[in-house]
């Protein structure tokens, strides 16, 4: 009887897209971890070999790579996710391989536009460099990324699209940056410069989208999809897709200006030093983005089906119990990056770089303060406000732009992290008054207040020890992991861990650490 129980329970598992969406999430939950922690190992390396100039153009080369990847598909890729499952569903292969030819023809019409005008135009370039000694063929050599990176954006969409998370996995999170590992490794063991890097992140992401392309030749001729490829009756549905696509450009305008514009205008106005100084921290502080990453992956269907119910009180819940257990699970890394900013910059970036601490503990506090206020953004475009959304990303845009051309020329790096911060926040109370639009869902849930009361006095606490009693990172980071054990320990009994995630529970060592709510619920009952 239990065998054939099981074997129905893998049946039913098999049959129920929740279940597995949940999966293949999760695995892809387990790949950023992975990723993130290879890129923040290759970060490192290349800041402790590169000297302060060098690795200044090189993050500005980044930066200008972002801002034309940002722009160069328009947006596209969200329609991509958006309708290529629909299309599949109906079997409308016209028009999902007129959508594939359309982002691609897109993809390169930009590329010939931006990399073009690089190379052809490079008296632009210099023009908004203040820092003559800063090598251009950096930014000649790194320009190339733009259609790599957007012909890689398009070919993880479609494994999306077709459900393929464990591809996703081996590309984005395993196969690419192990690659990228290999290039620092090489850059130190040959103690060569940062033009080898530059052309070794090319090779190297040039080669891991060939191999992506290879994988999904191969999985659409498995599937049959390539059976049904007629070039004489594909139809691009432009309309369709950039009707949908290009009023929801403004997000990517947002992360545009936050994370490209400030370095540019700092390579503008200082030199590569103060861009390395302002840049060397930002992945240290996008940690703190990790956890809402990764619960973005499910939060979005759920809520889109609560909505399809009418069920706002249903969407007011899940927003705000995901809202908790986000800013608890993130609370370590902020302790760290926050808390701890000033021993932690000087560990892993050297003295060199010890004035960044404080960049690096306002771009944490903006950061985690999204993560405290949940999917304030993503609820929005769920319940239908995308002109509220609009709005408030042009004002947090030009917010951010006005702070830094104010900020930036006097106070260089520090003026970059100030504007960026107060933009973020402003940017994020601007998306939760939004809230106020639907009814049913609440602004601040108050019934949580002692949540965020015990996070924030273990954060200011160990910002005191830290400052007033002992700078070492080998003492305060051991009692950043206390405290973070304390805030868990005192708050577990409210997360309600066993209806949340049950199958946390089953994990061996975990569920022996989480029980004890459990436990204690059985016994008070």
């Amino acid at each position: 009887m239990e065998a054939v129980a099981e074997k129905q329970k893998t049946a039913a598992e098999k049959s129920d897209p929740t279940r597995k969406q949940i999966r293949g999430s999760s695995l892809l939950l387990a790949g950023r971890f992975i990723s993130t922690g290879l890129n923040f190992v290759s970060q490192i390396l290349i800041v402790r070999h590169l000297s302060t100039t060098e690795y200044g153009a090189w993050t500005y080369a980044l930066a200008l790579v972002a801002f034309f990847q940002g722009i160069s598909t328009l947006g596209l890729r969200r329609g991509i996710t958006r309708f290529v499952p629909i299309y599949h569903e109906n079997d409308e292969f016209d028009k999902l391989f007129g959508t594939i030819f359309m982002v691609l023809g897109t993809i390169a019409f930009m590329a010939v536009l931006i990399v073009g005008g690089i190379h052809f135009f490079p008296e632009l370039i210099t023009r908004l460099i203040n820092d003559k000694d800063q090598p251009i063929f950096v930014i000649m050599i790194l320009i190339f990324m733009v259609p790599v990176e957007a012909i890689d954006g398009l070919l993880i969409a479609l494994f999306a699209s077709f459900s393929s998370p464990k591809l996703i996995f081996f590309r984005k999170h395993i196969m690419g940056p192990c690659l990228k590992v290999a290039v620092v490794l090489l850059l130190v063991f040959f103690n060569t410069t940062v033009l080898f890097l530059a052309y070794g992140w090319i090779f190297a992401n040039a080669l891991a989208v060939l191999i992506y392309v290879g994988m999904l030749i191969r999985m659409m001729r498995q599937r049959g999809f390539l059976a049904h490829f007629n070039l004489q009756k594909i139809r691009m549905p432009v309309k369709e897709i950039f009707s949908f696509t290009i009023p929801l450009m403004t997000s990517d305008l947002v992360n545009i200006v936050m994370h490209s514009v400030d370095t540019l205008l700092l390579g503008y106005y200082h030199n590569a030093s103060e861009v390395a100084a302002y840049r060397v921290i930002l992945p240290a502080a996008h940690f703190n983005k990790i956890v809402m990453a990764s619960f973005g992956l499910l939060y979005t269907p759920l809520a889109a089906r609560l909505f399809a119910k009418r069920d706002f009180a249903g969407i007011n819940d899940l927003y705000w119990r995901t809202a908790v257990w986000m800013s608890i699970l993130s609370f370590p890394v902020f302790a760290l990056t926050f808390s701890l900013a000033q021993p932690l910059t000087v560990l892993l970036y050297g003295a060199r770089y010890e004035s960044s601490w404080l960049l690096l503990h306002m771009l944490s506090f903006a950061y985690y303060f999204n993560a405290v206020l949940g999917f304030n953004g993503l609820t929005l475009k769920v319940l239908g406000k995308i002109r509220y959304v609009v709005i408030i990303n042009f004002a947090a845009a030009l917010t951010n732009i006005c702070l830094a051309l104010i900020l930036i020329p006097r106070y260089g790096a520090l003026g970059a992290a100030i504007g960026t911060s107060v933009a973020m926040i402003v940017h994020n109370i601007l998306k939760q008054a939004g809230l106020r639009l639907a009814s049913g869902m609440m602004i601040f849930e108050w019934k949580y207040l002692s949540f965020y009361m015990i996070i924030a006095a273990g954060a200011i606490g160990l910002f005191l020890i830290q400052f007033f009693l002992t700078a070492s990172i080998y003492i305060s980071m051991p009692l950043a992991m206390l405290v973070s054990l304390i805030i868990f320990a005192v708050t577990r009994r409210k997360l309600d861990i066993e209806d949340t995630f049950p199958e946390l529970l089953k994990v061996p060592v975990l569920g022996w650490i989480l029980g004890g709510s459990s436990t204690t619920k059985k016994t008070e009952k």
